[in-house]
């Protein structure tokens, strides 16, 4: 079986830790679509008694968005790159499509992976502090859940993107002296 070279965007960890062979990385921005620390953790930051936090997409507003990195696997790569990502994301994520706008205006097609609301490890939305406790305190196989969002702020900053939820947390995290 052949496969195609495709589009892959990264909100989360993809920005930082892409852990896969691409030929092209640019940055680039979904439209529509906000990060919310909204989904467990109980593989990577966290564990099945305790899980930690991560980022999915939620739909938002039209002029709502999230700026990650959009990465072009090759063909070559792409059943292995869609075997590991489809472990990697085991925890409830699903694989989508969705149009992005590249900074330098360059409309493409891309693969996404979502976790939904209803999914087992969906936790949903909660009160800032909330989050902010939950992630302070869990640890999983790939590290603390702290770490993860300081690593996302981090790579945000980096590629001038404003993401008030991110933000907001590690402002949070950040004034705690646990």
């Amino acid at each position: 079986m052949s496969a195609n070279p495709f589009w892959l965007f990264g909100y989360g960890s993809l920005i930082w830790k892409p852990d896969l062979p691409y030929s092209d990385r640019v940055p680039a921005r979904l439209r529509g679509w906000s990060r919310r620390f909204w989904q467990g953790s109980h593989d990577h930051r966290g564990l099945p008694d305790a899980p930690g936090r991560v980022v999915t997409l939620v739909e938002s507003a039209p002029d709502c968005c999230c700026d990650g990195i959009a990465y072009r696997v090759p063909a070559d790569a792409a059943a292995a790159v869609l075997a590991g990502l489809d472990h990697r994301e085991k925890n409830g994520y699903e694989r989508h499509r969705v149009n992005l706008a590249t900074r330098n205006g360059d409309a493409i097609e891309a693969l996404i992976y979502v976790a939904a609301p209803g999914n087992f490890a969906w936790l949903g939305p909660a009160p800032l502090a909330a989050i902010a406790a939950q992630i302070a305190g869990a640890h999983g196989p790939s590290g603390s859940n702290r770490e993860y969002l300081q690593r996302l702020a981090e790579s945000l900053r980096l590629l001038d993107s404003d993401d008030d939820h991110v933000f907001a947390l590690e402002a949070l995290l950040s004034s705690d002296r646990t």
